[in-house]
């Protein structure tokens, strides 16, 4: 083998001959070959083994996975718990948008991964070796893309899976020195990418759905995580109700990220009967509005004196105090409190323009030129798609006097945004959040705020989907004569009964449902909701 990085100094080591056949490797930028008798009759066949832990559990990961098999049987085994696992949903449908359903949905299965040897041992987030005790240990935890919907959805089709999950975001905790939950980690790292402390939200909707996780440890975790001051401006958060951007160059989005996560901890306590903390987080849930500029109705960089930093553009990604994101997209990230987010945008009619603006305006390159992960390709209009920020927006038209362009924009969404093709999705998958809000936009609903038990509705993408719930209890969705012309819902029934609300709760999908909807060429506008009938708002 060859190391392409030299070392400076290999120490002792230098008395071997180190690049021919020896029997130890190590290196930065290694390039070895191997060579066989080229008349050997019998296909070459190796078999290779991983584990966190140690040779000795790679030896055992090895023979527990692959002894006595060929290729051909390892190979057929994969092909068969696949076809399982994405057996989950059923559609009629048009074959091309079928390869895009499918697609998204294996995306979503391969992140978070399984972490642990076949006895039950994995290195810790504190690198000291565990054994497992009633879960399957996961990593690859992407928290900022994934509480958005990729949870949401396991919640829904995955339950086992995601308690293991929560479970082990609950080991992280216990493991890790700072007492936090999962910010971004991985094989026994964690390398705090991106902000806010979004593991609260995972845990609290999988609390929500009933999952079986111990709710007094869970909210010990997420109250221990939300209160790590010296964590990217949470001291100044708590002390002054936002984060200055003369402190922290992202301190609009975290502040506005931060309030919808405290928001899932004052929602937790509340359910379990913990009114005091419930109370301290309803009022962190507002800090929100400490970033809103009540003069223009968007948030805005606000320094450490209380002053707006100046001068300020509402279109740029780079000092305007937001991380991947600029203040048109951002503003919208209140999905806790949407009620609220229109109080300040200024009112109904306001803020169905500011929408529609959103999604027709024009964004130019200079922009997002040098903003990663902001491309192009996922932009439409000043919308971004293809990043996370944003993906809740197009369904914030159900709290609004014209729902129906809900119904609207999600198809033009999945119609340019994600293609049957080589370079068909629109961005970073991000380890399955943008094809998780695909999975849900083809059900005709998303988890705009997740923790809440509400489901916001649009509408369908195919004439009919059976989603498999487990334990024998199945969603139907019907939508017939569905299509890009005919996306327009007329009216929705449940198990047969009309159906008048702007979202569907988890209770009336759980126990097996069949959700129809009736579609038209054209809106319906006669279909409104009143007060009882939008979707949660903290504000009344």
């Amino acid at each position: 083998y060859v190391d392409k990085e030299k070392p400076k100094y290999s120490g002792f080591w230098r008395k071997f001959d180190l690049q021919n056949n020896f029997p130890e490797i190590a290196g930065r930028k290694i390039v070895t070959h191997l060579e066989f008798d080229n008349n050997a009759s019998a296909p070459l066949v190796i078999k290779v083994a991983l584990s966190a832990v140690s040779t000795q559990g790679a030896i055992k990961n090895l023979e527990a996975e692959t002894k006595g098999k060929s290729f051909d049987q390892i190979a057929a085994e994969a092909t068969a718990k696949w076809n399982k696992e994405l057996n989950v949903v059923d559609i009629t449908g048009d074959i091309d948008k079928k390869t895009m359903f499918y697609t998204s949905l294996y995306h979503t299965m391969i992140n978070p991964s399984v972490y642990m040897d076949v006895d039950g041992q994995y290195r810790g987030i504190d690198h000291n070796i565990h054994q497992v005790k009633g879960f399957t240990n996961y990593t690859i935890f992407s928290v900022w893309d994934t509480f958005r919907a990729l949870h949401p959805l396991f919640n829904l089709i995955n339950r086992e899976r995601s308690t293991d999950i929560v479970k082990s975001m609950i080991a992280h905790y216990e493991q890790s020195v700072h007492k936090a939950l999962p910010v971004w980690s991985h094989m026994g790292n964690e390398n705090w990418c991106m902000i806010g402390y979004h593991s609260v939200s995972v845990l609290a909707d999988a609390l929500d759905k009933g999952l079986n996780i111990d709710k007094d440890k869970a909210l010990e975790a997420m109250i221990s995580s939300s209160n790590l001051d010296y964590y990217d401006g949470t001291g100044y958060y708590k002390k002054l109700g936002y984060v200055p951007v003369d402190r922290n160059g992202s301190g609009s989005s975290i502040t506005l990220e931060y309030s919808y996560d405290d928001w899932t901890i004052y929602n937790t306590a509340k359910k379990i009967g913990n009114q005091s903390v419930a109370d301290a987080y309803q009022k962190r849930a507002l800090n929100y509005r400490n970033v809103f500029d009540h003069q223009i109705g968007f948030v805005r960089a606000r320094l450490s004196n209380g002053e707006w930093k100046t001068p300020y553009n509402l279109l740029s990604t780079h000092g305007e105090g937001f991380i991947e994101g600029n203040s048109w997209n951002y503003s919208f990230f209140v999905p806790h409190d949407v009620k609220g987010l229109i109080k300040e945008m200024g009112g109904d009619k306001q803020f169905v323009q500011r929408l529609d603006s959103l999604f027709t305006m024009h964004l130019p390159d200079e922009f997002f030129a040098e903003t990663e992960d902001v491309t192009r390709e996922g932009v439409m209009g000043n919308y971004v798609h293809g990043n996370e920020p944003s993906h809740h927006i197009a369904y914030l038209y159900a709290w609004t006097s014209q729902p129906w362009k809900t119904q609207y924009w999600v198809r033009e969404i999945m119609n340019r945004m994600y293609r049957n093709s080589i370079d068909g999705l629109c961005g970073n998958d991000d380890c399955g959040q943008m094809s998780a809000w695909y999975i849900f936009s083809a059900m005709g609903f998303y988890p705009v705020c997740p923790g809440t038990n509400q489901y916001i509705l649009g509408a369908p993408y195919f004439p009919y989907m059976k989603v498999n719930l487990g334990e024998g209890r199945y969603l139907e969705i019907k939508a017939d004569k569905v299509s890009d012309k005919m996306r327009y819902v007329k009216s929705v029934k449940l198990n047969g009964k009309p159906y008048t609300k702007a979202y569907i709760n988890y209770d009336d999908i759980k126990n097996g449902a069949e959700l129809t909807f009736e579609m038209s060429s054209t809106p319906n506008k006669k279909r409104l909701f009143n007060e009882d009938e939008k979707p949660y708002s903290l504000s009344k």
